[in-house]
């Protein structure tokens, strides 16, 4: 039987009677639509990755070839928190359309281009809208599910996530043989076109007018400074020294623009990124959790491959089945976190459990040497996906619980952000660690030539390698082994931090709940800001007199967090039958 869900929106204000406008439709559909633009989101890169020597040699401009991933993924990083604001301030679902169209443009620009200079500014424009899909997939399905329930579909986002990593390469490939690169951008339309049409069709929110305006200033001082630290981070120690003039002044203007972005925020009526919500414990160490989760994936992502490929001789064609054991143990894994979430309403296992495995795997990744076993290999990267599996989602939801309704767009927006953050450092930091190690073990094992073919191995393929004398190739063997296994040492101290941050966390009840008699009598339960009002105490008690009467929404919610979180929204909830 088909499952549907009803948004009741309060149209009433102050202390009027309010009258609920009832629009049905299908949460199923409306989340199959959310899932098809989350995976666009995150398929974008994969496939053209795999497409850019194919368009290099078509288009020329191999000197700007760096920046086609560059221009998307700075656009990305900077308009994120803006779309979550926006999204908070005009209505979740027109910000969200805004952005799919914006990405279907960039999408059949970048596909027309002419020159690499045009595909890197048709690629910002399709990351600008990029950045918004991810944003509104969370703040969405925020808005339509509550915490209690939105475990049950962290196995459907994981899948979407694991798909895009092992997918995007084997797709990327197939389609620039077969239709040409251009395709490879191509295809974003008819996929987005259905998400669109879907999400116009089926979803209904409350449509928000708000008369504050738009915080300009933060915005340009944000984008300046996230800019300035994706450069660093991109370009330090490999297109430019990490001591040169170019990135110690990005890094200079990337920290003067932030610390006038934190001013400008204390004082603006609708600031974009609001330091209130970092007053919740619970946000605040998940933001942290989903920056070194963001350091750690990305960079395992990047040298796992690199290393199975060298090492274990693996074929790079199939590059993303290597990840395989790894993307399906946190699929899985997530998906149990999410049931056992729905089912018992307790999460804070999940940080403390997720952090140690992450710690483990990141521990038994660096241990592997020139004679460790793909089996070996693939049982460690299993116990790392297990425990990202316990953080991927749980850090969203548990950040989204930690706020008022209201602020569910910028909460989503800086959880999302921070986790790019994170993987730009790790990628930057790991990657610098790898290649110092690489051209250390070349230079004692192999000499003048070792170092020469180390200032080359990331682009060094198999049957390169396999051309190399058998003592300079037995050396770079060694040295990509050694390089792994410090990259992996260093994720996993980072990662230490993750755990120590778990202790941390503050088990207050999930919003769909149901009410708690001991929590709702404890002070430690009583909302997203770890407080409760006097005035907002008296709504959640109104709240559920109403509800006693059968005149308020379906909403299982504790009294406490109605108040905190919905009696500062706009009134609308969601319930869901089957």
């Amino acid at each position: 039987m088909a499952e549907t869900g009803t948004v009741a929106v309060d149209t009433g204000g102050g202390g009027a009677a309010a009258t609920k406008e009832r629009q049905p439709r299908s949460v199923r559909v409306v989340l199959m639509a959310l899932m098809i633009a989350m995976l666009l989101a995150m398929l974008d890169n994969m496939i053209v990755g795999t497409a850019m020597p194919t368009i290099v040699g078509d288009l020329g401009g191999l000197e700007h070839l760096s920046w086609v991933v560059t221009a998307y993924t700075l656009a990305t990083a900077a308009s994120t928190p803006i779309w979550g604001k926006v999204g908070d301030m005009y209505g979740r679902k027109g910000a969200f359309l805004t952005s799919i169209v914006i990405f279907l443009i960039g999408s059949a620009l970048s596909g027309m281009a002419q020159d690499m200079n045009q595909l890197i500014a048709f690629r910002a424009i399709q990351g600008l809208g990029a950045g918004g899909l991810m944003v509104g997939v969370m703040a969405i399905i925020g808005d339509l599910i509550p915490p209690r329930e939105r475990g049950k579909y962290q196995g459907m986002m994981a899948g979407v996530m694991a798909l895009a990593m092992i997918g995007g390469p084997l797709v990327g490939g197939a389609i620039t043989d077969n239709w040409g690169w251009r395709w490879s951008f191509y295809i974003n339309l008819p996929l987005g076109l259905v998400a669109l049409a879907m999400v116009t069709a089926v979803l209904h929110l409350p449509k928000k007018r708000s008369k504050g305006k738009i915080d300009y200033l933060g915005a340009a001082l944000l984008t300046v400074g996230i800019t300035s630290i994706v450069l660093v981070t991109t370009w330090g120690g490999s297109q430019y020294a990490w001591g040169s003039a170019v990135i110690m002044e990005l890094a200079a203007i990337g920290v003067a623009a932030l610390v006038g972005f934190l001013f400008v925020q204390s004082k603006a009526a609708e600031p974009i990124l609001p330091l209130h919500i970092f007053r919740s414990r619970n946000f605040t160490v998940m933001s942290l959790i989903g920056f070194i989760t963001g350091f750690v994936m990305f960079g395992a992502v990047l040298f796992l491959p690199l290393y199975q490929q060298t090492v274990q001789g693996a074929n790079a064609t199939n590059s993303g089945l290597l990840l395989l054991p790894m993307l399906l143990s946190m699929m899985v894994v997530s998906l149990v976190a999410g049931r056992v979430t729905t089912n018992t309403g307790k999460y804070k296992v999940f940080p403390l459990v997720g952090s140690v495995l992450m710690v483990a795997g990141l521990f038994l990744l660096a241990q592997m040497d020139t004679e460790t076993t793909r089996l070996t290999s693939g049982l460690y990267m299993a116990v790392l996906g297990a425990g990202m599996g316990c953080l991927m989602q749980i850090t969203m939801l548990v950040a989204q619980n930690s706020v008022e309704m209201k602020d569910m767009g910028v909460a989503s927006s800086s959880t999302t952000l921070f986790r790019t953050l994170g993987s730009s450092f790790g990628v930057a930091i790991m990657g610098a660690l790898f290649n110092n190690r690489v051209q250390d073990v070349m230079a004692e094992r192999a000499g003048a030539m070792g170092g020469k073919v180390a200032e080359h191995s990331t682009q060094l393929t198999a049957e390169g390698l396999a051309k190399l004398p058998d003592a300079v190739r037995d050396a770079y063997l060694h040295a990509v082994s050694a390089g792994t296994h410090s990259a992996f040492l260093l994720g996993s101290i980072i990662a230490i931090l993750a755990l120590i941050a778990a202790v941390f966390v503050k088990e207050v009840p999930l919003r769909g709940a149901g009410p708690d008699k001991e929590a709702s009598s404890s002070p430690e339960a009583a909302g997203p800001a770890d407080a409760q009002p006097a005035d907002m105490a008296k709504a959640g008690t109104a709240t559920a007199d109403a509800a006693a009467n059968g005149t308020a929404t379906a909403d299982a919610r504790p009294v406490e967090e109605v108040a905190a979180g919905d009696a500062a929204a706009d009134g609308r909830t969601v319930s869901e039958t089957v």
